[in-house]
């Protein structure tokens, strides 16, 4: 799975604290597609959260804290960093957390 592969969750998980991790995995460089393709998963992951679509698909979400990891190969540009910041603020201002890694 990955960011290119628009109609799937990438993973789904429980973290050791209990919260229910969603995470979109990019290992493309960071471009304008990039982003693009970005935006439009995590579009996908917020409506598969708030339609419920996710404690149908996985039960033990029932009552967790979520959160969309995205886990990138490449270091975020200056770009990507301005716009996975915004993601921040706006997915945790809906109740959800929200943060990036990088494994190189």
């Amino acid at each position: 799975m990955s960011i290119e592969d628009q109609s799937v969750i990438d993973v789904i998980g429980a973290a050791s604290d209990g919260t229910v991790d969603l995470t979109i995995s990019n290992h493309l460089e960071w471009s304008e597609n990039s982003l693009f393709l970005l935006q439009e998963k995590i579009n996908k992951y917020l409506a598969f959260i708030e339609s419920g679509e996710i404690y149908s698909a996985y039960p033990n979400a029932k009552g967790k804290n979520l959160k969309i990891t995205v886990v990138c190969k490449y270091e975020p540009s200056s770009e990507a960093l301005q716009f996975l910041e915004q993601c921040t603020k706006i997915i945790n201002e809906a109740g959800f957390g929200f943060r990036h890694e990088v494994y190189i």
